[in-house]
């Protein structure tokens, strides 16, 4: 087990004092070095290693415990440096990137010789983001301009928003953690297919499908998104494996807010009578009406970025507190409500129930 250096890093702005800048260089020689860091972005954390080298791409596969099949992506601080890591950039990627990065954006494209295939999952395409936080842009250019990062939790585990749950999974595991705060968006980038055409959608993130329209018309979305896993290999980083999953067994229920929440306390009164500790998702609108040992609110269903950004810590929360069983209301599959119905179908293994009167009927999709 290694020894894990824990730094703070938060900056004012894009400006960092001089302790900061040294520390930001320290992770850059790191990275270059062939270490790993781990680092905030606006979404989630992520876990970064040189992009262009092999061996550092072993590493994060090794510290995650995440199968070498799983892509990964691509960060970097320059919009010009898409045209170093893609073998073709089309005018769609460049019209994307002058839209919406430096932000939670990821564009799937041909994959450049220099890209190897340890970091692109042995496909021949490669993920690529510019993040908008600060310090994760510092970090890349201090790092030499390519870190490829999937997010820094064990594999399977959910994504961390805060550095707390980042030491929790990979102190001894990785050279340095960076604390630089919570994320603002908490949920991983949009991620876009920009080999097919139409433009088609592979994870659905914080830019929506319409937003992506505005930009480029025509724009699909990848049908398993809200169904189970197929048995195909990932095209993207998360759409294979089972994710964000909280140790607890996690069951979405869906239908009508009355029924939901009958449903939700009955069982929760019989898995409690049977020695669970029960855990329940719920919304400001309906937090009063259940009755479990642990009930969380996401916020407003009027507020979806708010359900987005405390999803995760939600369920980490229910591991910290040794939860068994979790029920989880459904929520809305348009807009930003898809992001996070995905997340909570991978979450919950996608076991969801709608009751109907005193029965309950399986659902196998949303």
């Amino acid at each position: 087990m290694m020894n894990t250096k824990i730094v703070t890093i938060k900056g004012q702005g894009d400006v960092f004092s001089e302790t900061e800048e040294q520390t930001l260089r320290e992770a850059g020689e790191i990275l270059r070095g062939g270490g790993l860091v781990a680092f905030p972005t606006e979404t989630v954390y992520g876990l970064g290693g040189d992009a262009l080298n092999p061996a550092s791409a072993r590493k994060i596969y090794a510290a995650k415990g995440r199968p070498s099949d799983n892509p990964l992506i691509v960060h970097i601080a320059r919009l010009e440096d898409m045209e170093d890591v893609a073998g073709q950039v089309p005018e769609a990627a460049r019209r994307l990137g002058r839209a919406f990065w430096p932000g939670p954006l990821t564009m799937v494209l041909p994959r450049a010789e220099k890209v190897p295939k340890e970091t692109t999952g042995g496909l021949e395409t490669v993920a690529v983001r510019m993040p908008s936080h600060p310090v994760a842009r510092r970090l890349i250019a201090c790092g030499g301009g390519y870190i490829a990062a999937p997010s820094a939790n064990l594999s399977g585990r959910p994504s961390p928003t805060s550095a707390r749950y980042v030491i929790e999974d990979m102190a001894g595991r990785i050279d340095m953690i960076i604390d630089g705060g919570d994320g603002e968006i908490g949920l991983e980038s949009t991620i876009v297919d920009l080999t097919v055409d139409p433009p088609q959608i592979l994870r659905p993130g914080y830019i929506t499908r319409e937003m992506l329209s505005q930009v480029l018309g025509e724009v699909s979305l990848d049908q398993t998104i809200l169904t189970a896993d197929s048995g195909q290999a990932p095209r993207a980083p998360g759409m294979k494996y089972r994710h964000y999953a909280p140790r607890g067994e996690m069951t979405i229920v869906s239908g009508q807010v009355a029924e939901v929440v009958g449903y939700i306390n009955a069982q929760a009164a019989r898995e409690r009578a049977q020695g669970h500790k029960v855990g329940v998702i719920g919304t400001d609108e309906s937090l009063p009406e259940y009755q479990a040992d642990l009930v969380c609110s996401l916020g407003s269903r009027q507020d979806e970025e708010s359900i987005a950004r405390h999803l995760y810590g939600i369920l980490r929360r229910f591991d910290d507190e040794q939860v068994t069983r979790i029920y989880s209301e459904c929520f809305d599959t348009m807009g930003l409500g898809q992001a996070i119905m995905n997340r909570l179908l991978k979450a919950a293994g996608h076991r969801v129930v709608t009751p109907v009167g005193n029965r309950e009927r399986q659902s196998p999709d949303i």
